[in-house]
């Protein structure tokens, strides 16, 4: 589980890529102070294991599946990538429950200065838009952020220059694709209230228990 709170920018040292799958390896500093053999890692969102790793990188391996659903199969030598190691036990929680399992990705159709921020607009498929709500939480390559606006098949947050700072948005640009995944809770509460299927055991979680707890 990750919080969306990026901790460093890291650079792309080398990738080989095979048929259908890549082995990355990646520069950082922060990220690798505790970092261990089999430990979880954020790449621009993506949860991938690092495999391997030395005083000045780590090496992970990107599955088929993966480079199918993320922008990740367009990384070359020298790319930026967000990273953020696995939330501790005993850290804050300071962003929304990212899993690093990313929903697919969108474009940047717009980006406008604001002031001190930064309005991004992003379009995407109607399976990413429906879980997408106004004031919601949205993980864009990884950052946890907040839906500022919402349309009919585009969205838009906007970020502060701490934010840019600290992440690869401030390099994207119009029609770059970027990955998202949405809130985990809407896809919850949308599989206890889908009616089963008839080779399924009916359940009784309804519109009415849910609300009866506070949901």
């Amino acid at each position: 589980m990750f919080t969306g709170i990026i901790e460093e920018v890291g650079t792309v040292r080398k990738i080989l890529k095979g048929q259908h799958s890549a082995r990355i390896d990646i520069h950082g500093k922060t990220v690798l102070e505790d970092l261990k053999t089999g430990d979880s890692i954020a790449v621009n969102g993506v949860c991938l294991t690092a495999v391997s790793r030395s005083s000045h990188s780590f090496t992970a391996d990107v599955m088929h599946e993966t480079l199918n659903r993320s922008s990740l199969s367009s990384l070359q030598q020298g790319s930026y990538v967000n990273l953020e190691r696995a939330m501790a036990a005993n850290g804050r929680f300071g962003g929304h429950i990212v899993t690093g399992h990313v929903d697919g990705m969108g474009k940047i159709i717009h980006i406008q200065q604001d002031d001190i921020a930064i309005r991004y607009t992003i379009s995407a498929e109607d399976a990413i838009m429906k879980y997408i709500v106004e004031k919601g939480s949205i993980a864009i390559d990884g950052i946890s952020l907040t839906v500022a606006g919402l349309f009919n098949s585009c969205f838009t947050v906007s970020i502060i220059p701490h934010t840019a700072s600290m992440t690869i948005l401030k390099i994207r640009q119009v029609g770059d694709l970027v990955n998202l995944e949405n809130d985990i809770i809407g896809k919850y509460v949308e599989k206890l209230q889908s009616p089963p299927s008839l080779k399924e055991k009916k359940n009784n979680i309804t519109q009415d228990f849910l609300s009866k707890y506070g949901f």
